[in-house]
């Protein structure tokens, strides 16, 4: 009898709950989140013990992870959660893939309460309904390895992209071999809308080609000026963050999504931020990065569709959201988190408040509309691309080469 009991209570100490739900979730850019979700998942795991998370391989960028949620919804294996670029959401929505989170919402008595407030829903907002729950936001900011920039013979930070340059060719006078890497390669064509939005204007207008007039051609040959003026390799990024963090590269300019692991994994130097530059002056605006949790379960179980929300729910909250700013140097969008569990962060983390003094500058991260959205994207890439290596020269040239390009692929007006 007594080692039936033993054999019983064995059982009860050790048995996961009766009534456990399986989940699955997908994120991008391991070398961002992964700590992250290590930091969030402990206190997820006490708030919900009948909840198992399974992560699914990480994207390798925002364009692998909208490409794979769309073969998975062809082949019937879509993950319950995704995270999405906040500029990928909208062909999810269109091709009916994600699901509305109202019913999910109207079920909240304090939602408002609990930090999600409208300016940020906006953001994932199509039509009159919530499709996603912003994880996380990001702007561009530059870094600076202040033993470097030393050598320019100022500590004076640049505030606009001539600065910059200048500040390039005293640093390789001085013996700086690589002083910059410009972030031209990063997902969605992110740093030419940057250039768009500093001069006012998105690099859409109506869904159509905006940047044909005078402020595309500016765009191009600041860039230009930039990869030439600074003799900038063409690096991946990837290898761009590996050498700024061990030292090698004076200013980067980059998402401030990178902050917190460029300071785990950084040589010995002084790292400051600062804000992005601009091209005559302080940037009128700049696009709004980052991304999503959007729910794409396939299950009809209410059961796993509850704990999707309740996963969804939580890594957006308060404590969730604070976790991200605490791990990486995204802000998080939640008021809640930067209202209260933040309150003290940015003071004691100087670096991490230089996006959050760019805030008022928020704009839309543009996205490229119909089912050609990702190859829009690469035409764009490609063309940089081509800036980049040397084989662009003539800026409008390749301006009314893309003009043409994109336009072909974007939906016709009415159509």
């Amino acid at each position: 009898m007594k080692r039936l009991i033993a054999i019983a209570v064995a059982a009860v100490g050790f048995a996961t709950p009766a009534l456990a739900v399986d989940i699955e979730v997908a994120y991008p850019y391991s070398h961002l989140f992964d700590v992250t979700f290590e930091k969030t998942m402990k206190d997820f795991k006490k708030a919900h013990p009948d909840i198992n998370v399974k992560f699914r391989a990480t994207y390798e960028s925002y364009e692998d992870g909208t490409n794979t949620v769309l073969r998975e919804a062809v082949s019937g294996n879509l993950p319950d959660i995704t995270m999405q670029g906040l500029n990928r959401q909208a062909i999810l929505v269109e091709k009916g893939i994600a699901k509305s989170l109202e019913p999910f919402i109207a079920k909240e008595q304090n939602f408002a309460k609990d930090g999600y407030h409208q300016a940020m829903l906006s953001l994932s907002t199509f039509g009159k309904d919530v499709y996603g729950l912003p994880f996380s936001v990001s702007l561009p900011v530059g870094y600076y390895n202040m033993d470097l920039v030393k050598k320019s013979g100022t500590t004076e930070l640049p505030k606009t992209w001539k600065e910059v340059v200048d500040m390039c060719q005293k640093m390789k006078a001085n013996g700086v071999k690589n002083p910059i890497f410009w972030g031209w390669n990063i997902t969605g064509n992110w740093f030419m809308q940057a250039l768009m939005w500093s001069q006012d204007e998105p690099i859409l207008k109506n869904g159509q080609v905006n940047f044909h007039d005078k402020e595309g051609l500016v765009a191009l040959e600041t860039m230009k000026k930039i990869f030439r003026g600074c003799e900038m390799k063409n690096l991946s990024w990837k290898e761009a963050l590996a050498s700024f963090s061990a030292g090698e590269i004076g200013m980067m300019f980059w998402s401030t999504s990178a902050l917190g692991a460029v300071e785990r994994s950084k040589g010995d130097f002084e790292l400051k931020t600062n804000e992005f530059p601009g091209i005559n002056g302080k940037p009128m605006g700049l696009p709004a990065g980052g991304n999503a949790a959007m729910l794409v379960s396939a299950s009809k179980d209410p059961a796993r569709l509850e704990a999707s929300w309740k996963f969804l729910k939580f890594i957006t909250s308060g404590v969730g959201a604070a976790a991200v700013a605490e791990t990486t140097g995204y802000m998080p969008p939640n008021k809640a988190a930067n209202e209260i569990i933040l309150a003290d962060f940015y003071k004691r983390n100087p670096n991490k408040e230089t996006a959050v003094r760019q805030l008022p500058l928020l704009r839309d991260w543009v996205a490229y509309p119909g089912d050609n959205g990702l190859a829009v994207t690469q035409v764009i890439y490609d063309g940089i691309e081509g800036i980049v290596v040397g084989d662009k020269e003539n800026m409008k040239d390749l301006q009314e080469e893309l003009v043409e390009e994109v336009t072909e692929l974007l939906p016709k007006p009415n159509s």
